[in-house]
């Protein structure tokens, strides 16, 4: 896991930037951060119009009594498409419109929920906590 951290912070940004003087090499400087600029307002406006309609289905769902775990999980990954297009960068900008498209959306979701059955089914799917709770059944003060 570390390994991918590591790689996500470093190699990922280093070939941002390298797309990026490439686009501006070919474009010129003033059109490469226009785009940058616009696909960061664009996205911004996008998950705001999105992430409100979300909240709108979540609140609807929370009021008719279904839990609104499909709703929660577009949120999510609105969430973070809003945040992958106010990056600069091209990779980050593809990514994050992907995300914003509710076909794409449903089938990373169908995929993430495979992924967590098939775990929780072989037994690879574990949580560590550091939380510990008192008994609350001792009563030291008598």
């Amino acid at each position: 896991m570390l390994i991918r951290l590591i790689l996500l912070f470093t190699v990922l940004p280093l070939t941002e930037l390298y797309l990026l003087i490439q686009v501006g090499r070919y474009l010129g400087a003033f059109p490469t951060i226009m785009i940058v600029l616009i696909t960061g307002i664009i996205g911004g406006l996008l998950a705001r119009s999105q992430g409100l309609s979300i909240y709108s289905q979540i609140r609807m769902d929370l009021q008719n009594g279904i839990i609104p775990t499909d709703r929660l999980i577009d949120g999510l990954f609105i969430l973070i498409a809003g945040m992958l297009l106010i990056t600069p960068g091209i990779i980050t900008d593809v990514f994050g419109f992907s995300l914003m498209v509710p076909e794409f959306r449903g089938w990373l979701k169908r995929k993430l929920k495979d992924s967590f059955k098939r775990k929780l089914e072989t037994g690879r799917f574990q949580v560590y906590s550091n939380y510990h709770s008192a008994d609350w059944r001792k009563d030291d003060d008598f």
